[in-house]
């Protein structure tokens, strides 16, 4: 009876160790510069569109993005955010349409995104890699219909 117990609360130890281990994210699959591939991105009429996308390490396991492109009307565009892949909301620069990101692990090369005005989502999204790194493709939908893209980024 005690071997069988041992047995079993060494199994559920075992299968939580392998669920958490495949529910987290590899942070450095998405460090680098991601350069916008149009031809096999999808955009909404009236959309915005991150032609760079950058991720750094920002030290106490934190990671700083910035992306530039163009807002809806074609102008330049540019925000920053800095925070974990946790699920918490973190502030965004250089925008007025949205005022946080939060970010949380999808599976290994997957992140599922929060975006938010004050406490109204305005945008939720999907962030994946490629297995072999070199793309990664973001999937948004919006409380507006030009927030309903796929754009598709190749490594530089």
């Amino acid at each position: 009876m005690m071997k069988t117990r041992t047995i079993l609360a060494s199994l559920v130890v075992l299968l939580a160790g392998v669920a958490y281990g495949l529910a987290q994210t590899d942070a450095s699959a998405y460090m680098g510069t991601w350069k916008l591939n149009e031809g096999k991105s999808k955009f909404a009429p009236g959309s915005g569109k991150n032609t760079m996308v950058t991720y750094s390490p920002a030290g106490d396991n934190m990671v700083k993005v910035v992306t530039d492109g163009t807002d809806k009307d074609g102008k330049p565009a540019h925000t920053e955010w800095t925070g974990k892949f946790d699920g918490k909301d973190y502030k965004v620069t250089g925008t007025d349409m949205y005022d946080t990101r939060s970010y949380i692990p999808a599976g290994k090369h997957s992140l599922s995104m929060t975006i938010k005005k004050g406490d109204k989502t305005v945008m939720t999204g999907k962030v994946t890699v490629s297995p072999d790194g070199k793309s990664r493709t973001v999937t948004t939908t919006g409380s507006d219909p030009s927030m309903n893209n796929e754009a598709v980024y190749d490594k530089q």
